[in-house]
């Protein structure tokens, strides 16, 4: 009977093998909170720039590092990442995470929470969603890319399941202006929660994602910059994810306080896959148009992120990633581009079995 069972396919996964990506996502999602979110993620850059560079020697090693490490249940950002995000929205929400960050705490994915057991258990738990939520849009061949749309849905899912609100209280001009912020402004009394180092009225009436990084001409130039970058990155090596591993691998500067290290992520991967997409199979393809594309899905991506950060982190309490919705929305228009048969595939991002 339990042989019979094991053999039932679940989601188009055998029931064992689903079995041991639950238990293999719990302990994924409690490492990235007991490295901190952000830590994790930056060890998903490095076995990205790993698998791929194995991948030019052999194929397979690249299948395994990159897919089953960097984007499996070790170092998949929709289960280290987004589980150490979930642990402290649940640490903080509790006043158990003193990180001694300038916004509420529960925003501080640099922080590594340890071994306190509860936070272990809060990321292993939002581990195992953002596994479920992955392998659902996997399976279903969903028209985006299914761990950066399940690191926005864990993100939602914290904020409701933990007790904070979806966007938070409004302050200045509405939701684009981040002008309270640029005057130092702080909130009222009572007006929102404090947390274990600071009192609702010591915190900053706008919590821009990255005070270096939300003016638009910046936030669209940098986009055009690492564009051409991923462009260029997959012309020459066919690799999609390497642009991505080096841009998430960087970010260990910012977490070690290292001041302006842009985050570009988002910016990179939507380029290299859609610079991969308008020319498809084609060996006679234009380079340039690779490159022209891929720095218009580099700004295109920038921008997503920005218009995010604004609307869904600046007023709320916890960290909702905007480069995870940003290159949800990117994969999701080169999808479209392809199903309308404006771009001749969609390289690597599903497209509803078109």
């Amino acid at each position: 009977m339990l042989t019979t069972v094991l053999q039932v396919p679940v989601l188009g996964i055998e029931f064992s093998t689903l079995v041991i990506l639950f238990i293999a996502a719990f302990g994924g999602g409690a490492f990235g909170a007991a490295l901190g979110a952000l830590p994790a993620f930056c060890f998903t850059g490095f076995m990205v720039i790993a698998g791929e560079a194995a991948g030019f020697a052999q194929a397979e090693l690249a299948a395994n590092v990159t897919g089953l490490v960097a984007f499996g249940p070790v170092f998949g950002p929709h289960i280290s990442f987004a589980g150490g995000a979930a642990a402290a929205a649940y640490a903080a929400r509790d006043n158990e995470m003193g990180a001694g960050f300038d916004y509420h705490n529960a925003k501080a994915i640099t922080f590594a929470l340890g071994t306190e057991p509860s936070h272990l258990v809060a990321g292993g738990l939002f581990g195992i969603a953002g596994m479920l939520i992955t392998q659902f849009s996997a399976a279903f061949a969903l028209p985006w890319d299914p761990i950066a749309v399940a690191v926005t849905l864990s993100a939602l899912l914290h904020r409701v399941v933990l007790g904070y609100s979806v966007i938070g209280v409004v302050a200045g001009d509405g939701l684009f202006d981040m002008t309270p912020f640029e005057r130092g402004e702080k909130r009222r009394a009572g007006e929102v929660d404090g947390d274990a180092d600071k009192a609702g009225e010591e915190r900053f009436a706008v919590e821009p994602w990255l005070p270096h990084q939300y003016e638009w001409s910046g936030v669209a130039l940098i986009g055009l910059v690492t564009g051409i970058l991923g462009g260029y990155i997959w012309l020459q090596t066919g690799s999609y994810f390497l642009g991505f591993g080096i841009s998430a691998a960087s970010l260990t500067f910012l977490n070690l306080g290292v001041e302006k290290i842009p985050v570009t992520h988002h910016m990179t991967l939507p380029a290299s896959t859609a610079g991969a997409a308008v020319v498809a199979s084609d060996p006679s393809a234009s380079g340039i148009l690779v490159v022209v594309v891929a720095a218009v899905f580099g700004v295109y991506g920038a921008l997503l992120g920005e218009v995010w950060q604004r609307i869904f982190y600046a007023h709320g309490d916890t960290h909702w990633d905007p480069p995870a919705a940003a290159i949800t929305l990117a994969t999701f228009t080169i999808a479209v581009l392809y199903i309308v048969g404006v771009f001749p595939g969609s390289a690597w991002v599903p497209a509803l079995g078109v």
